[in-house]
């Protein structure tokens, strides 16, 4: 990949763009694999309990295999009363233990204990905001490591790459850290480790979409995609 650095120092974006054009058939074929454009009105409309609920099963995907998550979601959903956090934040003790023997659900204490935490946390946030979509949409992309930080400090099991796969299942404009596009970070000539984990390293990671976004305009999430297409092994879906 060309490592002809703007100059800021930062990698231009056009060539990696090219490189995934190349291994993904062309620009066409490769506009075809992007998903749509982030809809921040369609998340400030989201309800507290939809968002509440994709928290939960990132939450439980994370370390897990996401079918078995995936084929157990309807009784999820019945088991804790829709995710509606009005709800849950005011049940006793006897109904979370009840859940530890609950065969419907995935019956890890910690990820259950996340459930309660996580909707008082939602229910706080949504008070202040005007809903939690709502303070979600209003955060800008160009601050995605801020919003990672509260999600890890003030949420329960929403650090590392759970906080930001459930920013992407939501619909909001970011990045991911995925293997993939850490790695086209790298090659780009990007000072980080091979797994971002310390917070030196996701500033200098945001740093640089800062500077793709101010290029291109294109949104954070097309740019980790393009990114994460533009090396690695050559798959379907890559984040």
């Amino acid at each position: 990949m060309a490592k002809a650095a703007t100059k800021t120092g930062l990698i231009p974006f056009k060539a990696i763009r090219a490189q995934a054009e190349k291994r993904k058939g062309g620009a066409a074929a490769l506009e075809k694999l992007l998903p749509a454009k982030p809809n921040m009105k369609a998340l400030a409309k989201m309800a507290d309990d939809r968002l509440l609920a994709e928290m939960t099963q990132r939450v439980f995907s994370a370390g897990f295999a996401w079918s078995v998550i995936d084929n157990k979601w309807p009784d999820f959903e019945k088991a804790f009363l829709g995710f509606k956090p009005a709800k849950l934040v005011f049940q006793p003790d006897d109904f979370w233990d009840a859940l530890l023997s609950d065969a419907r659900i995935v019956r890890n204490g910690a990820k259950i204990t996340s459930v309660r935490e996580n909707a008082a946390f939602v229910q706080e946030i949504a008070k202040d905001h005007g809903g939690f979509g709502q303070f979600l949409a209003n955060w800008p992309s160009s601050d995605q490591v801020g919003l990672l930080d509260l999600l890890a400090k003030r949420g329960s099991r929403l650090g590392g790459n759970t906080g930001q796969m459930f920013l992407r299942f939501v619909g909001w404009d970011g990045f991911v850290t995925s293997q993939d596009v850490v790695a086209c970070l790298r090659d780009a000539g990007l000072d980080i480790a091979q797994e971002v984990k310390s917070k030196g390293d996701l500033a200098r990671v945001q740093v640089q979409f800062n500077a793709w976004a101010a290029e291109t305009g294109l949104p954070y999430v097309h740019l980790s995609r393009i990114c994460a297409m533009s090396i690695g092994e050559n798959r379907t879906e890559q984040y």
